[in-house]
């Protein structure tokens, strides 16, 4: 074959693959489930997670108490500096009908069960394996934290670090009346 019909023909064939590739990009986007997004007053995805200690959680268990439904990771830093003020606020409002539920994205179990040992944590931890409850809640940055008031409805989204006082100030906001 001479040398410029040899050009020719792999010119040919990346053009085809990449008709092929933008096809299938757009095809997948046309069809692909939409991912309702969550707002305040949005009734919170259920789902079911087993924590640390074994324990399956459903959030539609906990019908009638508010869930602190916080997202993080154990190589954030925000993540890392909340831990302890949310454990001490969870320590405080738990019998009060706040519920605090820590969901990992994606970790090791050796990974998380060393970092919540380190860091003393009394509160439930679950890891989001498959990251489906982080999809169902459209978390993108950690942290996140997701309050859920007693009627199962979302009643703020905070992205990023909070402080004690904010903290405790949600779980206050989101405690049975």
């Amino acid at each position: 074959m001479e040398k410029k019909q040899r050009r020719s023909v792999i010119r040919g064939i990346i053009l085809a693959l990449l008709a092929i590739a933008i096809g299938y990009t757009v095809f997948s986007t046309l069809t692909k489930d939409k991912v309702e997004i969550l707002k305040v007053g949005s009734q919170a995805p259920d789902f079911e997670l087993v924590d640390l200690n074994g324990n399956t959680h459903r959030l539609s268990d906990y019908k009638g108490q508010g869930v602190f439904l916080n997202f993080w990771g154990t190589w954030c830093e925000p993540c890392e500096r909340e831990m302890p003020a949310m454990n001490r606020q969870y320590t405080a409002y738990k019998s009060q009908g706040v519920q605090t539920l820590a969901i990992n994205i994606a970790q090791s179990d050796f990974e998380v069960k060393s970092y919540v040992k380190t860091m003393g944590l009394t509160f439930p931890v679950a890891i989001d394996k498959t990251k489906s409850v982080m999809e169902a809640y459209n978390v993108t940055n950690l942290p996140a934290t997701i309050l859920i008031n007693p009627e199962g409805k979302v009643e703020k989204i905070i992205t990023g670090e909070m402080s004690e006082a904010s903290i405790a100030a949600y779980m206050e906001a989101i405690m049975p009346r």
